[in-house]
């Protein structure tokens, strides 16, 4: 039974730029996943506290404007502290039950100052205990306008039952090189997070798990009008423009073979369940290996930097 793990994806909204509130909502996932004896559970890209939908519908780029202030403010205050153990009890609960958490998070590090953020994506582990926070390195078009660019720290794979499990968020899936970087530290399964929609989840996911021969789990999160709280800033604006659905889920697995396990499940909330069998990574795995038998490092080998950055460093 080592083989098989049970996995839970949480197509989940959030409670829009409200922590506490998605929290809970993260938190009831974790309890509904662990009663149904679910071994792993993934949340999308920027769920907690939610993706910056605003700058696609506000006039996100123009320069020193109050709305673009005071919802990046709002953003940055309701926003993740990993240092002030704003994930103790989403850590506790993985403890608790035995079950280990790929979470998008919107991320305020103090090693950074504490006034920038990040898209991360956060691993904890079987045991409760933070194993590695992902922060994105290249925000995507108009993310750059409120999301920092990250490092290579979190290029990092994580045991799980026989499975080495790695992750990477939204379009960095399309990022050859952080890809490779997770293929030679033996990832067999990797979790592609994303804010949201199949336009996004149905060609790459069936790709990677073709290139790596690795089963590919990608979560993507729920989004609609109604998801936006009254108390938003400037909602008016942001309704004036938005669509009824600005992320439809999505969330899928592929096989080591590239073909659906479970196929993109569209405007559906709550959890998608699936079991994967490790065996049939080594299976696949026999005609093609990408970093094994059929790889070429005398020709071509990846250099990665896993250095958390920062700008001061204290002796």
């Amino acid at each position: 039974m080592n083989s098989k793990l049970k996995i839970a994806m949480a197509q989940i909204s959030p409670v829009w730029l409200d922590k506490s509130a998605t929290l809970k909502k993260i938190e009831a996932s974790i309890k509904e996943a662990a009663e149904e004896k679910c071994e792993l559970i993934v949340f999308g890209e920027a769920l907690l506290p939610g993706y910056p939908f605003w700058l696609a519908l506000t006039g996100g780029s123009e320069w020193n404007t109050d709305v673009n202030k005071e919802l990046h403010a709002h953003y940055v205050n309701n926003s993740i502290c990993i240092e002030k153990g704003e994930l103790n009890t989403v850590c506790q609960l993985a403890k608790d039950y035995s079950i280990a958490i790929y979470l998008g998070i919107i991320e305020r590090p103090l090693d950074r100052g504490g006034h920038s953020i990040y898209a991360s994506l956060v691993y904890i582990n079987e045991h409760g205990e933070i194993k590695s926070a992902h922060r994105k390195l290249q925000p995507t078009y108009d993310e750059r306008l409120t999301w920092a660019p990250g490092d290579g720290n979190g290029l990092q794979v994580h045991p799980l039952k026989a499975f080495t499990v790695g992750g990477l968020n939204c379009w960095e899936n399309w990022m050859p090189l952080p890809r490779t970087a997770l293929y030679g530290q033996g990832e067999n399964l990797h979790i592609a997070v994303w804010p949201g929609s199949d336009h996004n989840t149905k060609d790459i996911t069936r790709f990677i798990a073709r290139e790596s021969r690795s089963f590919v789990v990608s979560v993507s999160s729920l989004m609609s009008r109604t998801d936006f709280p009254k108390d938003t800033p400037h909602l008016d604006k942001i309704l004036k423009n938005a669509p009824e659905t600005l992320a439809n889920g999505g969330s899928c697995i592929a096989g080591p073979d590239g073909e659906w396990v479970v196929e993109p499940v569209l405007n559906t909330e709550g959890l998608i369940i699936h079991t994967i069998d490790y065996n049939r990574v080594l299976e696949e795995r026999q005609n093609f290996d990408p970093v094994g038998h059929y790889s070429r490092p005398d020709v071509t080998k990846l250099i990665v930097n896993r250095e958390r950055q920062t700008t001061v460093e204290i002796n």
